[in-house]
């Protein structure tokens, strides 16, 4: 029985058109040979298994087969590997510096290779400088790290730097289905896609996970072996999720939650995969970017089908609630729970990315009715009105009716086609206004209840908006004196209706007539100013009507340094009156009386 080998080692590259994946690397080196432009110390770095010190072997041999007849010669005397990882001494690096001085007995060059350089102690990294540096003409220096930030800049600084790059999916497939070409083994091109993707860039891992699937399955090595050598969910497990998903179907996906679970695969597992699944189905969305998805052909077909059934929004979404559960299921007490409530949340998008809502569906192509104002109320055995709206050249559109409503005087508006101001002939017979019936009051509907918001949803999409011609609108000439009057008039109205605070804050200042239609007042805060603000369209609207003037507008600046002269709290109240009387403090120190 003859000794098996590894694949690893077994197909490991003899030159450098066997090398997978890093074409840009192997061309510049053998360029460099060829031109004679190679360096006496090279830094190879990049992710473990993607041929690193392969590369460094081949160039070793060669840079020496240039002068040698025998094609076959490995010039095994020539090339010095050194493991700095068990060998990281200042000892190690001169008894390596004493070896450097001796020429090569056979061919031209002596090769020293450095594997995991990094992890040199800072004394025989510089032990090692001068001879880095300066080396002899026959010594050449190859040093090969995955963690290129952990050397020193002047061991950097003295190196050809080369960067390996990952191994793409398409690449380590490719190179794998020539193995197993090679091997007669029969293998699906899904299968390995799956071990090219495991291997995550590392053409190593990929060849041991390879051998290892081929153990289990045999010369015949299919979807399913894989997935269940390598313990990962297969492509079907997240397309029926998804499917049950899209159709918001909550039980089956739960079910197929647990039956995921009971195979021996935990949670997080199960949603990163899903989230990646999203993330597939989007790259999908676009002919561009179907090549960013690393998948078999068939698969691909699959995928491209599926993602016509999603939206744009409801990946989105879908996406941010996955990833949101990836980062939340380390720190969760119930991380099962934590993978449920997504599954239901994910199950609970519409397709246009938007929340279901029982309550919006049982209510659609329901007539509700909009209820007006109190102002506006009638007994409901009053006959409504008919409003319609005339256009030119046109037909009657009506507004809004009631159903079975008695024949009544129509309102109706005739707007012109021009963009011209609209002057709009307004004819308006409406009956008189009733009382509103104290025994029989109309039941009113809440503000947030469903059937106000969708109310006023339809209100805002019938208004109008009309264009008012400004040229039209009066605008006398106000005195300042006359605003103060009618100013003060209107803070004594509100102050006797009850609106105490607005009437203070109004009092507050006397206004300025600035630039014959701006109105100023100062107030010592900000708070003042906004509670102004957000009451000041009824005051304002009694100013114009007043003045007959509608171009009026009130200014407000906050003077922080007037606060002083307002007293706010007890005791800023009673140090003003202290102020005017001092006899009042003899007065509380005589009654030992508290400030409230």
């Amino acid at each position: 029985m003859e000794p098996f080998i590894v694949s690893a080692r077994k197909y490991r590259p003899k030159t450098f058109k066997d090398v997978v994946g890093q074409q840009a690397i192997t061309n510049t080196l053998l360029n460099a040979i060829e031109s004679n432009h190679l360096a006496q110390a090279l830094l190879f770095c990049g992710p473990r298994g993607v041929g690193k010190t392969t590369c460094a072997r081949i160039l070793a041999k060669q840079i020496n087969q240039e002068d040698s007849q025998n094609s076959d010669e490995d010039f095994a005397f020539n090339i010095f590997e050194l493991d700095a990882a068990s060998n990281n001494s200042v000892d190690d690096i001169r008894s390596l510096i004493d070896q450097v001085r001796i020429p090569p007995q056979v061919g031209k060059y002596k090769v020293y290779i450095i594997d995991e350089v990094h992890m040199l102690t800072q004394s025989a990294f510089n032990a090692f400088l001068k001879t880095l540096e300066e080396p002899p003409k026959h010594a050449i220096f190859i040093l090969a790290t995955t963690e290129k930030h952990k050397i020193i800049p002047t061991i950097l600084s003295r190196c050809q730097i080369f960067d390996f790059k990952r191994i793409t999916v398409k690449d380590a497939t490719e190179y794998l289905k020539y193995i197993a070409e090679n091997q007669g083994i029969e293998a699906e091109e899904e299968a390995l896609h799956i071990i090219a993707q495991k291997a995550d860039g590392a053409m190593r891992d990929a060849l041991s996970i390879f051998d290892r699937v081929v153990s289990f399955s045999g010369k015949i090595l299919t979807r399913k072996a894989v997935t269940e050598n390598l313990n990962v969910l297969d492509y079907d497990t997240y397309f029926s999720a998804t499917d049950y998903i899209l159709n918001h179907s909550i039980p089956q996906v739960l079910i197929l939650f647990n039956k995921t679970l009971s195979l021996g695969f935990d949670g997080h597992h199960f949603i990163s995969g899903l989230a990646s699944h999203f993330r597939d189905l989007m790259v999908c969305q676009h002919q561009e970017t179907i090549s960013l998805l690393e998948v078999g052909e068939v698969t691909k077909k699959k995928y491209q089908e599926q993602a016509k059934k999603a939206s744009t929004s409801f990946l989105l979404q879908a996406l941010d609630i996955a990833n949101d559960c990836d980062l939340k299921y380390k720190t969760s007490k119930n991380q099962r729970l934590l993978v449920e409530l997504t599954l239901m949340k994910l199950s609970s998008i519409n397709f246009d990315g938007e929340k279901k809502n029982p309550e919006s569906v049982a209510l659609h192509n329901k007539t509700i009715s909009f209820i007006a104002p109190a102002s506006f109320y009638h007994s409901k055995k009053e006959k409504t009105s008919t409003n319609t709206i005339k256009t030119e050249n046109s037909k009657p559109i009506p507004i809004a009716e009631e159903p079975k409503a008695a024949a009544t005087p129509q309102n109706t508006v005739s707007i012109p086609e021009t963009k011209a101001p609209i002057t709009n002939t307004i004819t308006k017979e409406a009956p008189a206004p009733k009382k509103i019936d104290l025994k029989n009051p109309i039941k009113r509907v809440s503000g947030l209840s469903i059937s106000s918001l969708k109310a006023k949803k339809e209100h805002e999409l019938n208004k109008k908006e009309l264009v008012v011609d400004e040229s039209k609108l009066p605008k006398d000439v106000v005195s300042e004196e006359k605003l103060q009057k009618l100013w003060a008039e209107f803070v004594n109205v509100i102050d006797a209706k009850g609106q105490k605070i607005l009437a203070s804050n109004l009092n507050a200042d006397i206004p300025k007539l600035k630039n014959e239609t701006t109105i100023h007042i100062e107030l010592p805060n900000d708070t003042m100013r906004k509670e102004v603000e957000r009451e000041q369209y009824e005051l304002m609207e009694f100013l114009k009507k007043q003045l007959n003037n509608y171009f009026l507008e009130l200014k407000i600046k906050v003077n922080e340094t007037t606060e002083t002269k307002f007293a706010f709290t007890p005791e800023e109240k009673y140090e003003k009156l202290r102020q005017k009387n001092p006899v009042i403090d003899l007065l509380r120190k005589e009654f030992d009386m508290d400030l409230t």
